[in-house]
């Protein structure tokens, strides 16, 4: 079931795979959607690198909104690179997810090392990304969160509670696809969410809704960023 007064998507899409062509035209059909809203007052685009950078950018462009990093990364597994069991945000706040810590048995030595590494990694992008750039703040303004997709949502979930320090006056999430589970989690903790691919299905992945997908490089973000800064939009 989805609150349909918290979540907006594209009913033709729920279910589908390889729907967009590729981040950046996953962007414009985001940004198609969020143009129609006649309630985003002053918005700045957030995004998160990497993945969020490409439609963040298509998004900003749409509605000629500044656009900002926000860097968040997961506190990883040590055995396993690709899970989480929680976030560190760009303003050096950590989150974890208990209940999934709980079950993992790490020593607190462990713990606190993931943690090191993953507060070293936020530090280090927002150098090589913002580059000292004082970055537009969201007091009073609506905060437009963008990735490329929302698999559990946690690391979101820490982007939104970041945002929400900055006493913003509205969160929005957009996401081009989510899980069923993600996007209800987290449509309870912002004002809205707009997320055109749902699926349904217990086996989620973010880049089976896209038909050409790669793991964004550092470098590829800067020449996005360099896009942004010719547009005037950083």
């Amino acid at each position: 079931m989805l609150d349909s007064s918290r979540i907006i998507e594209d009913r033709a899409l729920r279910d589908r795979l390889a729907v967009f062509e590729d981040r950046t035209d996953a962007g414009r059909r985001l940004a198609a959607t969020l143009s129609s809203m006649e309630t985003l007052t002053e918005p700045v685009i957030c995004a998160i690198p990497a993945g969020g950078v490409p439609p963040g950018l298509e998004v900003a462009r749409a509605l000629r909104a500044p656009l900002r990093m926000a860097v968040v990364r997961k506190v990883q597994v040590p055995w396993n690179p690709e899970a989480g069991f929680g976030a560190v945000t760009w303003d050096g706040r950590v989150f974890l997810n208990r209940a999934l810590l709980a079950g993992l048995d790490l020593r607190e030595a462990e713990v606190n090392a993931a943690i090191a590494k993953a507060r070293k990694n936020v530090e280090e992008r927002l150098e090589k990304f913002s580059g000292g750039r004082q970055e537009p703040g969201l007091e009073g303004r609506t905060a437009i969160l963008i990735d490329d997709g929302l698999a559990t949502g946690y690391t979101m979930l820490a982007a939104v509670e970041a945002a929400r320090a900055e006493s913003p006056r509205k969160i929005i999430v957009a996401v081009p696809t989510g899980s069923l589970h993600a996007v209800n989690f987290i449509a309870r903790k912002t004002d809205l969410v707009v997320c055109l691919n749902i699926r349904t299905s217990p086996t989620f992945a973010v880049a089976q809704a896209y038909e050409r997908w790669h793991d964004l490089d550092d470098r590829e973000v800067q020449e996005l960023l360099i896009q942004a800064k010719d547009m005037g939009l950083i």
